[in-house]
C-alpha cells in the first residue's frame, strides 16, 4: 500500500496560500479559507514556540543518551537502550507527539543544568577609604551572632552550580551535582594569590528506584560530598538556622506514616591531626542524623562522635591561662521546628521557627560537626525565627530574631550569650526599583575566659541601612538580580572594641580605629539562579 504523504503545517500553510481550498470545499465546511488560515497559523506559530523552548534541553539529552546507549553497548549489554519508537507503520512521531515528550522532558529538568549565586561590591567609609564590614563583625560573630547583612559585606563571593538528571526507561532517575565556590575581599581583577576556590558540593542521588518498596517507594539514596537537602537558612543574616554538611550518604523520604517522612544519614568531616599536620594521626568527626518531617513540623536528632579529639593540640594562642578542659569527643545535637504557610497566622506570607540544642561536640547548634575545638560540656540552645509578608501590595516586611546562650564552650566557665533583632523592609516604587530599608540591634555579654586572647565584654551594636535598589522586575522577597546603591550608619557601646583588642588575626569592632557611630557607602549586586 502506498504510504500517504505526509505535510507538516509549514506545508499546509504554504498550500493554502497558493490557493488549495477545493480540499476543504470538498469536505463541505463551512469555515473561510481565511480563518483556517489564521487558525492553522496560531497552531503553527504555538507549535514552534514549544519546540523553541524544549530545543535547548532536547539536544542536552540527545547526546547524554547518545553517549550512554553508546558506551552500554560498547559492554555488550543487551538492556542498552533502543531508539527512540516510531509509529505502527514506522513513520516518525508526529510534531505534537515530539513537542508534547520535549515538553515534558523541559518540565522534568532533565539533561544538564548551571544554577548559581553571587554578590560582588564596594564598601568605603566617609573618607573613601575601606572599612570593616560582614554580618559577622560584631564580637558576639565570633560564636555565630549575625546582624543584617544589607549594606554591611566587602566580600565578593560566588557560587556555581552544575547538575545533571537523567530518567531511564524503567522510570528511575539520577541527579548529579558539582558545586563550585569562591570568596575574596580584593576589588582587583586579578584575584588569584588571594583565591579560596573550592568544590562544596560533589555528589549523586537516585530516585523513584524500581527495588524500592513499602517505606522506600519514594525514597532516594545519595552518597558524596553535599549541604543536606533540608537545610534552611535567614537570608537577611546571612546566617543558617541549621547546616549539616560534609562526606557521606544517605536515604531521604522514608514513608514512616501518611504525613511522616524521614531521613536518615551520615556525615563525615576532619578535625585536624594529633601531633605535626601531615605527620600525625588525623581526627575524623562523623555525625548521624535523623531527620524527621510531620507535617510542617521538623524534628532533627544528630549523635557526634570524633575518636581521640581530645589528643588533638590546639594552636598555644587559642589556650587560656588555666589549663583548658577536654576536648569533646561525643555530641549530641537536637532542632525542633515548624515551617509555617502564613505570617504567624496573621496574614498571608510565611514564618519559620526552630529551637536548637546542643551537648558537647553538638554545641555548635548551626553548623554541626564544623567545630572540634568544643569541651566535653559545653552546651548551647539557640532560638531562630523569621517570617515574610506584604503589608501592603508595595511595601514588604520580613521580621527575624536569632538569640544564643552557650557555657563551657571552649574552657570550663565560659559564657557567650547574645541577641540579634533584624527587620528588612522595602518599597516598590515601580516595575525596576524599589528603596529597601534595614534596621538591625544586637546585645552580647561574652566571657571567653581569656580563650584565643579574647576580652569579656558586655554591650549592643546597632545598624540601619537605606538601599535604592534596580531591578529587571520587582514583585517578591526572592526575586534577583538586584542593583544597589546603599548608605549604613553602625554605632555600638565603646566595651565592644576591647574584645579582640591585640588579636590581629580576628577582624571585630575596634580594629584600625573602628570604634562606633560609623558612616559606610557602597554599592553591590546580588544574583542567583
Amino acid at each position: 500500500m502506498a504510504k500517504k504523504p505526509t505535510r507538516t503545517p509549514i506545508a499546509l500553510a504554504v498550500a493554502l496560500s497558493l490557493g488549495t481550498t477545493t480540499v476543504y470545499a470538498a469536505a463541505g465546511t463551512d469555515a473561510s479559507i481565511e480563518d483556517r488560515l489564521a487558525a492553522l497559523e496560531a497552531r503553527v506559530a504555538a507549535a514552534e514556540a514549544r519546540a523553541q523552548k524544549a530545543e535547548a534541553t532536547v539536544e542536552q539529552l540527545t547526546a547524554s543518551q547518545q553517549t550512554t546507549t553508546s558506551k552500554t553497548r560498547s559492554l555488550g549489554d543487551s538492556s542498552a537502550p533502543s531508539a527512540p519508537s516510531v509509529g505502527p507503520a514506522g513513520d516518525a512521531p508526529s510534531m505534537e507527539q515530539r513537542v508534547a515528550k520535549l515538553e515534558g522532558n523541559a518540565d522534568k529538568k532533565l539533561g544538564l543544568t548551571l544554577n548559581g549565586y553571587a554578590r560582588a561590591g564596594l564598601l568605603f567609609d566617609d573618607e573613601l577609604t575601606g572599612t570593616e564590614g560582614g554580618p559577622y563583625i560584631t564580637p558576639a560573630g565570633s560564636v555565630g551572632g549575625a546582624v543584617g547583612r544589607l549594606g554591611n559585606e566587602d566580600d565578593n563571593y560566588a557560587e556555581i552550580v552544575l547538575e545533571h538528571r537523567a530518567e531511564y526507561e524503567n522510570g528511575s532517575t539520577s541527579l548529579y551535582k558539582i558545586m563550585l565556590a569562591d570568596g575574596v575581599e580584593s576589588s582587583n581583577d586579578w584575584t588569584g594569590g588571594d583565591s579560596s576556590l573550592n568544590v562544596r558540593q560533589i555528589f549523586a542521588e537516585f530516585g523513584s528506584l524500581p527495588d524500592f518498596g513499602g517505606p522506600l517507594e519514594n525514597a532516594s539514596i545519595w552518597a558524596g560530598k553535599r549541604f543536606d537537602r533540608d537545610n534552611f537558612d535567614i537570608h537577611w543574616l546571612d546566617s543558617d538556622v541549621v547546616f549539616l554538611a560534609g562526606t557521606g550518604a544517605g536515604l531521604y523520604d522514608i514513608q514512616v506514616a501518611d504525613d511522616w517522612t524521614s531521613n536518615v544519614s551520615i556525615y563525615g568531616r576532619d578535625y585536624g591531626y594529633i601531633g605535626d599536620e601531615g605527620f600525625g594521626d588525623e581526627v575524623e568527626s562523623y555525625i548521624f542524623t535523623l531527620n524527621n518531617r510531620i507535617g510542617n513540623w521538623q524534628w532533627m536528632l544528630n549523635g557526634l562522635s570524633a575518636k581521640n579529639n581530645d589528643d588533638r593540640e590546639l594552636d598555644p594562642g587559642m589556650l587560656p591561662p588555666d589549663p583548658r578542659a577536654d576536648l569533646a569527643e561525643h555530641g549530641a545535637h537536637t532542632m525542633v521546628a515548624y515551617h509555617g504557610e502564613s505570617f504567624f497566622g496573621l496574614r498571608d506570607g510565611t514564618y519559620k521557627a526552630a529551637v536548637l540544642y546542643g551537648q558537647g561536640l553538638g554545641a555548635e547548634v548551626k553548623s554541626l560537626g564544623s567545630d572540634g575545638n568544643l569541651t566535653e560540656d559545653a552546651e548551647s540552645v539557640r532560638l531562630a525565627v523569621y517570617g515574610t509578608t506584604y503589608l501592603t501590595p508595595s511595601w514588604r516586611f520580613a521580621p527575624s530574631l536569632l538569640a544564643e546562650h552557650s557555657k563551657d564552650r571552649y574552657v570550663s566557665g565560659d559564657s557567650y550569650k547574645w541577641l540579634t533583632l533584624n527587620a528588612r523592609v522595602a518599597n516598590e516604587l515601580s516595575e525596576n526599583f524599589e528603596m529597601q530599608y534595614e534596621v538591625s540591634w544586637q546585645t552580647m555579654d561574652l566571657d571567653p575566659q581569656g580563650y584565643n586572647s579574647f576580652n569579656s565584654v558586655d554591650g549592643d551594636y546597632t545598624k540601619f541601612t537605606i538601599a535604592p535598589t534596580f531591578k529587571p522586575q520587582v514583585g517578591g522577597f526572592w526575586v534577583r538580580p538586584e542593583i544597589r546603591l546603599f548608605a549604613t550608619y553602625a554605632d555600638w557601646d565603646s566595651d565592644l572594641n576591647n574584645y579582640a583588642s591585640g588579636n590581629n588575626d580576628v577582624k571585630s569592632l575596634g580594629t584600625n580605629g573602628y570604634t562606633g557611630g560609623e558612616w559606610s557607602f557602597g554599592t553591590q549586586m546580588e544574583m542567583w539562579f
